[in-house]
């Protein structure tokens, strides 16, 4: 009687298309194909995951600079002055009081002009 692994290389074909789910064409279709959409897939999703920190920090600046600014500050200036005044707020929390509490930002921008 032969032996394969039938079963186990079934599972296993069956699991990396599960995971290939929705990419287009062949891509979803064939096994080599999509094991190689899938990697890189894989690849990509860890690397954004790190983009993603980068990208939101840069966000926050341009706020806090936009907000800090129309308070005639500038960015540089006004981190340097809530450092000096050792406050410790972090970047997106200044960014969200930069949008949704304009009057507590204009007390920040005084503490850090103070400072």
């Amino acid at each position: 009687m032969r032996v394969t692994n039938a079963p186990a290389s079934r599972e296993r074909r069956r699991r990396r298309l599960e995971l290939a789910k929705g990419f287009y064409g062949a891509r979803s279709k064939l096994f080599r194909t999509a094991t190689e959409a899938v990697d890189r897939a894989m690849r990509l999703a860890t690397e954004h995951r790190k983009l993603k920190k980068r990208d939101f920090r840069q966000l926050w600046i341009a706020r806090i600079n936009a907000a800090a600014r129309a308070e005639g500050i500038s960015y540089s200036k006004f981190m340097a002055g809530l450092a000096k005044a050792g406050s410790t707020l972090n970047r997106k929390m200044l960014s969200e009081i930069a949008i949704r509490d304009p009057e507590g930002f204009k007390q920040i921008v005084e503490t850090a002009k103070k400072a």
